[in-house]
């Protein structure tokens, strides 16, 4: 399945659709050396629209994994198995985020995809944000980091939610930063270390850090992005 997806992300990256992100947003990424191309790493980034997870995916050049709905898993019938089938090809990896014991499981799963040497990526701020602004970040991705000794990657998007109409043209940049080393750090550093996350994003995107979560999708509108970490 590795192979599958290694296969399928760069066939999409390449060829599908980051020629068309590139030509709708004129993309501009900067600051990509520092992901590292092999090797395990955490994928931090802000979060504004759908279209985000793609763009980290392409700014980092190799396969990236996401956690994905469970139920993006479980729906029958052809289109569920279609669906399925596209989730899984393009290293998507189902967690039942329902329950109590739903963020740990989250968590145990990534840190398993660390461990195993891939990249994972996360948009700790949960829910897409409204508005030019970074909010506080869930502490997940830093304790996956901290449990496996990976570095720590932020990414600041910029104008992913610029546009209506998906053949809207914007100008989208993705900024990536230095990455934290995580390696002198304990479990009780995380949430010390998530706030310094975002708020490196929030410098790098010219933005105003809001120490705040942001706001359940549910009191406005419902949201099938977003991806968080405890």
């Amino acid at each position: 399945m590795a192979r599958t997806t290694a296969v399928v992300q760069g066939f999409l990256r390449v060829g599908v659709v980051g020629p068309f992100l590139r030509w709708r947003d004129h993309l501009e990424v900067t600051g990509a050396h520092h992901i590292p191309r092999s090797g395990p790493v955490v994928l931090v980034a802000n979060h504004q629209a759908v279209v985000d997870s793609f763009l980290v995916a392409i700014a980092a050049r190799r396969t990236v994994v996401f956690l994905a709905k469970a139920e993006y898993f479980t729906e029958t019938g052809l289109r569920g198995r279609l669906k399925q089938a596209f989730f899984s090809s393009v290293g998507q990896i189902p967690v039942d985020r329902d329950g109590g014991d739903a963020a740990a499981s989250a968590l145990s799963t990534a840190i398993g995809v660390v461990r195993s040497g891939r990249a994972w990526a996360v948009h700790p701020e949960g829910s897409r944000v409204t508005g030019r602004r970074v909010h506080r970040g869930r502490t997940g991705a830093m304790r996956v980091a901290i449990e496996t000794g990976a570095p720590v990657v932020p990414i600041a998007l910029i104008g992913t939610a610029d546009g209506r109409r998906v053949w809207s043209r914007r100008r989208v940049t993705v900024r990536v930063c230095e990455p934290v080393d995580t390696t002198s750090m304990s479990p009780s550093d995380a949430r010390t270390a998530t706030d310094l996350v975002m708020r490196r994003i929030a410098d790098a995107a010219g933005w105003p850090y809001v120490d705040e979560y942001t706001p359940r999708r549910s009191s406005t509108r419902p949201s099938p992005g977003g991806r968080s970490a405890a």
